[in-house]
């Protein structure tokens, strides 16, 4: 009996070193994993290899009591596809202790595919000289050392990912798993995307233009149960028209005084809150759904689509329907 042929491989190379951030690695594993699951399931002849390499081949130690075994060494490695390099929580260190990193960043970015930094990894990249002129991201924590350190780059602090040419950057930690399901949906299309993300229990595949904090976690944040109720009672009621008036009433406070403990607790003003609001519900229903533009404006509390229309505008730099066709994608037949 002949057997059949063997599955084309996606090679993607994921760099890990002592101190890396183990969701970073083990995170897009799991995606890359369980798209190979639908992938066999479906008799689909690719899939994905995915492999750890590491400076000094053997146990890797990351930032918990976790190590990972990494049996590929950087100088062994050639890279075919896709690379993914793990950031760390003492990144300044991780560089200074693995400047063979960065080398061979330089010897192969250039040549593969995609070649992606994740988190604080966005230093390695950047060291290389890789991002100059470009936009990149990186966790929001270190947003302002990356940009004193390296001025050349135009840092954006809020983005989830980001993708200039053939390098991709991203924020911390589970936007690891964000980057690694657009990998799958350019390879295999959103319906397999989306199953790896219900598969892994994720709330929503996030693209990469959206913010790092949503309005729901910032207002988690606040440390009084009055600014929570409110927080809570805004997004169950955006298809209303909310004044600051109203909100201050239910939190039984004049407007002045609940505006000011609003902003010190949340970080944003009342109206700042609630425009963040609705273009989070907007957003996501751009790209969930096929609803007419006035009928989202409705159901968020825009008074028009052409007032929604601004709003993306000033947030976003794009319409709702440039949002819409630039993040929404179909799945490939």
């Amino acid at each position: 009996m002949t057997k059949p042929p063997a599955p084309d491989q996606i090679q993607v190379d994921i760099v890990i070193y002592p101190g890396f951030k183990c969701m970073e690695a083990v995170g897009p594993v799991n995606v890359f994993t369980a798209a190979n699951r639908y992938l066999a399931a479906s008799d689909h002849p690719t899939r994905y290899d995915a492999r750890l390499v590491t400076p000094t081949p053997g146990p890797v130690i990351s930032e918990t009591l976790l190590s990972l075994q990494a049996d590929i060494s950087l100088d062994a490695c050639e890279p075919a596809d896709t690379v993914m390099i793990a950031g760390a929580l003492d990144i300044e260190n991780a560089l200074s202790e693995n400047p063979q990193i960065v080398s061979w960043c330089q010897k192969h970015a250039r040549d593969l595919r995609r070649f992606a930094s994740l988190c604080t990894g966005t230093f390695f990249l950047a060291e290389a000289g890789l991002l100059d002129g470009r936009k990149a991201t990186t966790h929001w924590s270190v947003a302002d050392r990356l940009q004193q350190r390296f001025p050349e780059i135009q840092v954006d602090a809020d983005a989830i990912f980001l993708n200039e040419g053939n390098l991709y950057t991203s924020a911390g930690v589970t936007a690891s798993i964000d980057l690694a399901l657009a990998f799958v949906e350019q390879d295999f299309g959103r319906d397999l995307a989306l199953s790896v993300a219900r598969d892994m229990v994720m709330y929503l595949k996030r693209p990469g233009g959206q913010s790092q904090f949503s309005s729901m976690l910032t207002g988690q944040m606040s440390s009084r149960t009055g600014m929570d109720d409110v927080r809570t009672w805004i997004h169950a009621n955006l298809d209303k028209k909310i004044v600051t008036g109203d909100l201050a009433e239910r939190a039984g406070m004049s407007e002045r005084n609940f505006t000011r403990h609003f902003t010190r607790e949340i970080g944003h003003s009342p109206a700042e809150y609630l425009v963040n609001a609705r273009c989070e519900r907007a957003t996501a229903l751009l790209l969930e759904t096929d609803l007419p533009l006035k009928t989202i404006a409705h159901r968020v509390g825009f008074s028009s689509d052409d007032q929604m229309r601004k709003v993306f505008g000033r947030k976003f730099s794009l319409t709702p329907r440039e949002y819409r066709e630039r993040f929404k994608t179909t799945s490939k037949a």
